[in-house]
């Protein structure tokens, strides 16, 4: 008769059923833990590596089993343990597991830290805790007259300037939040959408000298109302309503105002009727087109004789002068008159954020003031930490100074700010493709293009990225889908040349010329270099040079110019300009 146990028995014998069990109920609770990760912003690699080792563990831990004893005298191999008639309680084999649970324990909490501290690019504003975050919706107009829009379209970015100022607070710039203006999505989407914990939400009554406000905070997560109030006021006395919203808010969501109430008064206005001609000249300035420009300026106008110390008219004048300038060929007169504006404002209001940001923008890009102007703008960034234009700006012309990776962080914290804007994508496509990062910068410019399909240059750095990879057919299909003609005549000019058909590349040059000489002497120039002409490169660089075309602004990192760097024609040219002479 054969004494030896069998196989099964043995693995009874030597704990491997019961290790197996209280390892399954191990795995079973900490898979139950995986499921709350995403709760506390563990990533899902932390997830996939729990599951993993605990995948990878149990036929180790049956291994063990079968191999070794826990005895009174320590670990043994089983065959030492049964010589020595030392044998274990199954309970041992249990310590072990919860043991192994415990290690498995230590390292959730280790991708709880690494998941924190990791190199990921993460931009600054995300130090804000989630619940501090918030956007102001477009509030409703309930006047009864659809004329009245620009009024509540006006003190919605008010609103949305004064809670910019709050110091921990992430603010959605405008952009993004009027996105929203028919309000079809569940407050949930919204938040999702944009990034943000709460929402400001409410209506507006204009009737006479008077308005009413009703304002709600509310949380994106469940649309419970936190917060809500009713202001029966004069319309000279808005922006008291206005602050008093802002501290509202603030201590709803426990941040600090930095010194809100200073800046608006100073910016502000006690003349109703400037109040509303300047609400009337934003209206037409965020539309971004010639015509709208002049009707702004008109408008501002109108303020700024009602009340010449306005200081928030004076800084959007200053900012209408210099896109009418550039985009009529105005620049000789608009320029300086914008020049004044800015100071105008800055010397009224100190600490008022659009102010300094005003001034940066003249000096930088109408008078090519890097310095100075730059200075500016980083003091608009610390008045108004969560301003996208802001921030914007500061990623534009820091890239210009040969600053890439700097630029790249600040023109994705712009995009975070405001991140179903056009001009923020755009401004991060332009960032990527000056340092080369062509599969984001494609990302990003497709992104700018599907937020407004409409905008003139939506597709000019994706036929630019498709040139600088050799792929001509498809810049061409880019080219095909530019809706500007000015844009399309260059982006057709870069294509066809990229895809080798000379006689098309020439027709399109020669259309470009022909056609769009004012305002697109750099794009000429940018052709002329890729095509290796570069005496016709030059030439065109100096005609825009001479316009004060924008474009120059790019000399020192565009690649198209790569191959005009080492002639001393180049390196002149950036002196003249104010740009460092090498990256």
């Amino acid at each position: 008769m054969n004494d030896k146990p069998s196989f099964f028995a043995e693995l009874k014998r030597r704990n491997v059923y019961k290790v197996a069990v209280a390892y399954g109920v191990v795995a079973w609770l900490m898979q139950v833990a995986s499921q709350i990760f995403p709760f506390f912003d563990i990533p899902n690699w932390v997830v996939r590596l729990v599951v993993l080792l605990l995948i990878v563990g149990f036929p180790v831990a049956l291994i063990i089993a079968w191999a070794f004893e826990v005895t009174p005298e320590g670990i043994k191999r089983t065959e030492a343990a049964d010589a020595a008639g030392q044998r274990s309680r199954g309970v041992a084999w249990i310590y072990v597991v919860l043991v192994g649970a415990a290690l498995s324990v230590g390292l959730f909490f280790v991708g709880r830290y690494t998941a924190g501290h990791g190199t990921s690019r993460v931009s600054e504003v995300t130090t804000a805790s989630p619940q501090k975050s918030i956007a102001v919706l477009p509030l409703v107009n309930e006047s009864g007259d659809p004329k009245d829009e620009y009024f509540s379209d006006g003190l919605s970015e008010e609103l949305i300037a004064a809670l910019a100022q709050i110091s921990g607070l992430k603010v959605i710039g405008r952009s993004s939040s009027f996105r929203f203006k028919d309000r079809k999505e569940e407050p949930k989407t919204i938040g999702e959408k944009l990034g943000v914990s709460t929402l400001l939400d409410g209506t507006v009554r204009k009737q006479g000298d008077r308005v009413r406000i009703v304002a709600e905070l509310v949380n994106a997560a469940d649309g419970i109302q936190l917060w809500t109030q009713t202001f029966d006021r004069q319309l000279k006395d808005i922006f008291t309503v206005q602050q008093e919203i802002a501290r509202a808010v603030a201590e709803s969501l426990k941040v600090t105002l930095l010194g809100t109430d200073r800046s608006a008064q100073a910016s502000a206005t006690d003349n109703a009727e400037a109040h509303n001609a300047y609400l009337q000249g934003h209206f037409y300035l965020v539309r971004r087109n010639a015509e709208d420009f002049r009707k702004a300026i008109d408008y501002y106008d109108q303020a700024i004789q009602l009340d010449p110390n306005y200081a928030l008219a004076h800084a959007e004048r200053a900012e209408a002068l210099v896109f009418m300038g550039d985009l009529t060929g105005q620049r000789p007169t608009a320029y300086p008159k914008a020049h004044v504006d800015a100071e105008k404002a800055v010397a009224i209001s100190p600490d008022l954020a659009e102010a300094r940001a005003a001034l940066g923008f003249v000096l930088c890009l109408a008078e090519w003031k890097f310095t100075e102007g730059l200075a500016e703008l980083k003091r608009a960034k610390e008045l108004s930490p969560a301003n996208p234009t802001a921030n914007d700006l500061l990623a534009r012309i820091i890239v210009y100074l040969g600053r890439i990776d700097e630029a790249e962080r600040q023109a994705r914290q712009a995009v975070e700010l405001d991140p179903l804007s056009t001009v923020t994508h755009g401004n991060l496509a332009r960032v990527l493709f000056y340092a080369g990062k062509l599969d984001e910068a494609d990302a990003a410019a497709r992104k700018a293009a599907e937020l407004q399909p409409t905008g003139a240059g939506s597709h000019r750095f994706q036929v630019l990225i498709a040139a600088q990879r050799g792929y001509g057919e498809a810049a061409l299909r880019e080219a095909q889908l530019e809706p500007d003609p000015r844009f399309r005549r260059f982006e057709l000019a870069v294509a066809h040349y990229v895809r080798g058909d000379r006689e098309a590349a020439d027709t399109s040059l020669a259309d470009l010329i022909a056609n769009a000489r004012e305002g697109f002497a750099y794009q000429i120039a940018e052709v002329y270099a890729l095509r290796g002409e570069k005496d016709k490169a030059f030439e065109w660089l100096e005609t825009a040079f001479d316009d004060r075309d924008a474009g120059m602004l790019g000399l020192l990192v565009d690649p198209l110019l790569r191959d005009l760097r080492d002639d001393a024609r180049y390196k002149n040219l950036l002196a003249k300009v104010g740009l460092p002479t090498t990256l």
